[in-house]
Formats: C-alpha cells, sequence, structure tokens
C-alpha cells in the first residue's frame, strides 16, 4: 500500500473551536435548530468577505481602479460582495444595537445582486429573540477566525453545518451525517469516475452540493472547461437545499437544483435527465420512503424495492437516469451488499446479471464525522470497458486518523484506488490478495451475488519470518499462559470488591 508523503486533512476544518465558543455564546438564548442557521449564514459572510477581500487589497495595491470592477472577481471565480455585506462593515458594527439589522440587511444586499440567492439567505439575525449583545459577542469570534488557508474545494458550508448538527444531536433527536459527504469519499468517487468535459453531472440527494464541487474541480485540474460542466441535483430538505444553492453560488457554479426542493422519490425534478456521471451519498437505509404509493413506478426495472429500506430504491433511481454510456458512483450502507430482505437479493442478482456493476471498495469507519455505520462505494457503469467483470477492493485499512474520532485518506491513497481501478478498465492484472480481485459474473453467482469485497480478495498475506515454527509455538503458548493468569488474578480482585460491597458470584 502507497505510504504518504504528505498527510491532508480532508476531516477537520481547523476552526471548530471557534464554532463551538461561538455555541456556548449563544447556548440557552435561542433554540439549537436557529443555531445552526445563524452559524451557518456568519460562516458564509466571513468566507465570502476572506476571499472578496484577498483580491480586492490585491486590485487596490495595483492602483488601476478596478477593486470595484465586479468582473474581475468573477473572472476569477471569487465571490462579488456588495459593499454593506462585507465582514469589515459587519465587525465595525458587532456592538451597536442594530447588529441584527446589519446582519440581515447584509443577505438582502447579496440577495438582490445574485438572483439565485432570492430567498435563499438566512435572515434570522434582527429577531427580537436574539439577544443583540450576544450576537456582537459571537460576531467578534468570527471576526478573529483565520479561514485565509481554507481550500477552495472543501464542502464548507455543508461541513459546519455537519459539525452543527453532530454536537446538538443529544438535545434534537437528529442525525448528523445526512447530506454531507466526507471531502475524502467525494473525492475518491470522483477521481474513479473521471468526469470529463461537456458532460451532464448529477445527484439525485445532493445535500450541500459536495459533489458537484468536486467534479468542477477535477474538470478543471485536467486542463478541461470547468464552465462545461451541466449540473443537476435535488434535495428534499429546505433548509440544505438552500444552502447547496449558497455553495454553487459562492464557487461560480451554474447548477440545476430545481425552484425548489423536492422529494425525489414523489416529485422528479429532472425526470427526462440521461446523465453522463451521477454521484450520490443517498440517506442510509430509508425507511418508509413512499413504496405504498409508487408500486407502479417505471424506475423499478429490477424489482419494487422493499418498503422498510430505500437503498435498492436510490440505485434503481439512478440507473433509470443513466446514459448509455453512463457512470455511477455512489455510498451505500454495508448491509446492501448482502440483504436478502424483501426481494433485495433478487433485485441485487439482476443487476448483476445486467453486467451493470463495475466495481465495488469497502471503506473504512470514522471516515464520516459524526456516522459510524460501515459504509461501500458502488460504481455502476453501463457498456463496461471489462464487460462481465467487476472489482473487488478491500480499503477498510487505509487512511489514517487525523484525530481520535477522525480517519482521512491522503491524496496518495486516493490515487492508489484510482489508480487500481483504472488499471483493472485498461485490462491489467490487478489481484492482490488481501486487498483487491477481479472476479467475473460465475464467480459472484458462487458467491449466491453477495458482493461483500472480503469474500474475493481474501486476507491479506502476512510477511515471512525467521522463527522457527516450534520456537514460536513455544512463545505464543508461553504468552497466553501468562496472559490467562492474568485473567485469573482479575477475576479474583473482581470477586473481592463485590464481596466487600455485599456482593457474591
Amino acid at each position: 500500500m502507497a505510504k504518504a508523503t504528505k498527510q491532508t486533512n480532508n476531516a477537520t476544518l481547523g476552526f471548530e473551536q471557534q464554532i463551538w465558543n461561538a455555541a456556548c455564546k449563544l447556548w440557552g438564548h435561542i433554540p439549537a435548530a436557529d443555531y445552526r442557521k445563524i452559524v451557518v449564514g456568519l460562516i458564509f459572510l466571513r468566507y465570502i468577505s476572506t476571499s472578496f477581500e484577498k483580491k480586492y487589497n490585491e486590485l487596490v495595491a495595483e492602483g488601476d481602479g478596478f477593486e470595484n470592477d465586479i468582473d474581475e472577481y468573477i473572472s476569477e471565480n471569487i465571490f462579488f460582495v456588495p459593499e454593506k455585506a462585507r465582514w469589515s462593515h459587519i465587525a465595525e458594527n458587532a456592538h451597536k444595537p442594530e447588529i441584527g439589522k446589519v446582519l440581515d440587511d447584509a443577505m438582502l444586499e447579496i440577495e438582490n445582486s445574485n438572483a439565485v440567492l432570492k430567498n435563499v439567505l438566512p435572515k434570522v439575525y434582527g429577531t427580537p429573540d436574539l439577544d443583540k449583545r450576544v450576537l456582537g459577542e459571537v460576531v467578534d469570534l468570527f471576526t478573529n477566525m483565520d479561514m485565509s488557508d481554507v481550500d477552495a474545494d472543501k464542502d464548507l458550508l455543508g461541513r459546519t453545518y455537519e459539525y452543527c448538527i453532530a454536537q446538538f444531536a443529544a438535545y434534537e433527536g437528529t442525525k448528523g451525517g445526512e447530506f454531507y459527504t466526507p471531502s475524502s469519499i467525494v473525492k475518491t468517487i470522483v477521481a474513479v469516475l473521471k468526469p470529463f468535459d461537456n458532460c451532464r453531472v448529477y445527484d439525485p440527494c445532493c445535500g450541500s452540493g459536495g459533489m458537484f464541487v468536486q467534479s468542477v474541480n477535477f474538470i478543471q485540474a485536467h486542463s478541461g472547461n470547468r464552465n462545461s460542466v451541466s449540473v443537476y441535483g435535488q434535495e428534499s430538505n429546505s433548509d440544505t437545499w438552500k444552502m447547496a444553492k449558497i455553495n454553487m453560488a459562492i464557487r461560480g457554479i451554474e447548477a440545476d437544483l430545481g425552484a425548489y426542493h423536492a422529494d425525489t422519490f414523489f416529485n422528479d425534478l429532472h425526470p427526462t435527465l440521461k446523465a453522463d456521471f451521477i454521484m450520490a451519498n443517498p440517506p442510509f437505509n430509508l425507511k418508509e420512503w413512499g413504496q405504498e404509493k409508487l408500486q407502479e413506478d417505471v424506475r423499478w426495472k429490477f424489482g419494487i424495492p422493499p418498503s422498510g429500506n430505500g437503498n435498492y430504491a436510490w440505485i434503481q433511481h439512478m440507473i433509470h437516469h443513466l446514459a448509455p454510456n453512463g457512470k455511477i458512483g455512489l455510498v451505500l450502507a454495508n448491509g446492501a451488499l448482502s440483504s436478502q430482505t424483501g426481494g433485495e437479493g433478487e433485485i441485487r442478482k439482476k443487476i448483476i446479471e445486467s453486467d451493470l456493476v463495475e466495481g465495488i471498495i469497502a471503506l473504512p469507519t470514522q471516515l464520516f464525522y459524526s456516522v459510524t455505520i460501515p459504509v461501500t462505494l458502488w460504481f455502476i457503469t453501463k457498456n463496461k470497458k471489462q464487460s462481465g467483470k467487476t472489482i473487488f477492493i478491500d480499503a477498510r485499512k487505509m487512511g489514517h486518523m487525523v484525530d481520535r474520532k477522525h480517519r482521512d485518506f491522503t491524496e496518495e491513497d486516493i490515487e492508489l484506488l484510482a489508480k487500481t481501478f483504472e488499471d483493472f478498465q485498461e485490462g491489467k492484472d490487478v489481484n492482490k490478495q488481501g486487498f483487491c480481485a477481479i472476479a467475473n459474473l460465475e464467480d459472484i453467482k458462487n458467491q449466491d451475488y453477495i458482493l461483500t469485497p472480503g469474500r474475493y480478495v481474501g486476507i491479506e498475506e502476512q510477511e515471512e519470518d525467521d522463527e522457527p515454527f516450534d520456537d514460536k509455538m513455544k512463545r505464543l503458548t508461553s504468552e497466553l499462559s501468562d496472559l490467562f493468569n492474568q485473567s485469573h488474578e482479575l477475576e479474583e480482585q473482581i470477586r473481592k470488591n463485590l464481596g466487600a460491597i455485599g456482593y457474591e458470584i
């Protein structure tokens, strides 16, 4: 496995502490749900001002008088910020009684100069329920927040929003990780699929739009025209849909996300779309997705998905929207690899026999910010280069821990996965025990159409050592004997401790 020369951090933002400090300031003053809107709005204003002011100062230094020419910013995909929405103006008014109105007016200024954001930005700062002294102190925290090194490819708003959800989940009963896909996973999907110029990219559950950001970045990085990508998306949650609109606007990405938020199964906003690339992280194991009202739907070509789990509804929805040579990369909970419940096994069998499954990558745990469920990447392709074959990769040991809770892929990890996939497509032998295996349809049939990579790649070969077998067995049995003795000692100590407080075992 490739060793990283540089460990990039896709898992954290770098200013979580300041966000948490803002939470502590607001604690008890407003409901947690409102806190998220307040923080995301401030992050938005602070972020666009950081990028804008950097370019503004460069233009002032040049002395040609172009610092207020909007085209100078648009040409570099920098969001042009109206004067009254700039953070310098907001910071100056932080401790005035009208700070709430200043922030709401800033949002209105931006909406008035960006039609795509009309009625999208949060305007919740002027409410009498929000203590303006506290709001001013929160503005100070954001003023001191350093965003100068934030990567342009980070899904900043989605990641911030997810952090807020994770922190307040216990109070709201809300589950995190429903719309924000970690950058490592998005980059891996994009690196494997390799979207190209003049393509149509679609995400039927687009969350905050991270898949689109990475797709455009990939095309631009490979000498393509970022403006040649046609982006289509849909999102059912109103707040998240608005965030995706904001995310696209600040990056200069023209995206058709529909005129409103809508349920993808019941109100498909792109019914005739046939996409070249579909990338998605659908809600895991979605219950009550509406099966009973969609029995005759044209999308269920391989069978009606069970009412209690939407995984195969999402898969078939995406296949339905695939162009003749289209490719899908999606994230699914591991259960979809082997489940037989409600006819899922039969649906999976039909999809496999239609030669659509090009590859499966098992991911390590802790890549998601607040979801620990193990997940897998599925790659579904029409007109596969290697017909009748599927590549299985076990990447569960890849990545590195950036902190106690979060794992991340390095750029080298992502390159290894993408290169392995590409070599397979080119007909090269990429079989490596414990990591990668190529299987044909007969192999998969012999595994009862279960797609768990471990069944195909086997166990990683252990390095040989020079220790004689007898010596090794003596050493290991001696170590085991010591462990047994320790366990007996602990058992006796526990008995004594329990006895001391009146309990016998």
